[in-house]
């Protein structure tokens, strides 16, 4: 489950000429747009409380420890909590008017949207580059879960709709046991397909993408940059604790 923030509101276009909404499929073009960053609510959850948990445990041997015990404490925490950090609250998606933004546990990628071959979903959500390159959106999870309960709710809407449509003569009469309608007939079937949560970003991101890669100003390099910041706490915690362990 992923819920999308504006990251900027200088960059908020102005309510009565044109939002996403009130502009139809092609609305992305003709305004600016502003970023759509897209996180996971449970991932940020769980980093919360697991580096509540990996601070008051750390922080207890540190304080209360003897010997060795404060010092390998020290290098556990000086590992464990970028590592949780990574994969729980820098995971996010950030879909702007030029380009995508994927920040994922260890890499941040930027993609000019006129170098994006592909939006996928299958068991993992990930955008594909020009060049072939393959990258997954960490920020986007895939809930299979999720999935089989959508296909349940169109399902039912499907044969709601079927028996409401066929079903005037029989049993029910004019209620056709899918509830009343508005007008007294059968219930009236959604307006869309009903997606799962994550299945909807993507389709979102590829509205956008599709109104976007053929704009000059959406073309460029593909940019990877490792996020130091993370790695190199984390090397330096695994390597003091290895040396503490190795010495006894």
């Amino acid at each position: 489950m992923t819920s999308p923030e504006d990251q900027s509101p200088a960059q908020r276009p102005s309510e009565s000429s044109g939002s996403s909404e009130s502009s139809g499929s092609s609305g992305f073009s003709g305004f600016e747009i502003k970023d759509r960053v897209y996180r996971s609510p449970a991932g940020m959850v769980g980093g919360v409380l697991l580096l509540g948990l990996a601070g008051w445990l750390g922080g207890d041997a540190i304080v209360a420890g003897d010997g060795r015990t404060p010092w390998l404490a020290l290098a556990s925490l000086i590992l464990v909590v970028p590592l949780t950090v990574a994969f729980t609250l820098r995971p996010a998606v950030y879909a702007g008017q030029d380009r995508l933004r994927v920040r994922n546990p260890f890499r941040l990628i930027v993609l000019p949207w006129g170098q994006v071959a592909a939006l996928r979903s299958g068991y993992s959500n990930e955008v594909v580059a020009a060049s072939g390159k393959k990258f997954q959106l960490w920020a986007v999870p895939v809930s299979m879960r999720a999935r089989k309960k959508a296909n349940r709710q169109k399902a039912r809407a499907a044969a709601a709709a079927r028996g409401g449509a066929g079903g005037r003569g029989g049993l029910g009469g004019g209620l056709g046991f899918g509830g009343l309608s508005r007008g007294g007939g059968a219930a009236a079937a959604p307006d869309g397909p009903v997606r799962a949560e994550t299945d909807r970003v993507m389709d979102e991101l590829r509205e956008l993408w599709e109104a976007r890669e053929k704009e000059e100003s959406a073309q460029g390099e593909v940019t990877v940059r490792w996020a130091w910041e993370i790695v190199g706490p984390a090397v330096a915690g695994a390597v003091v604790l290895g040396i503490l362990l190795v010495m006894g």
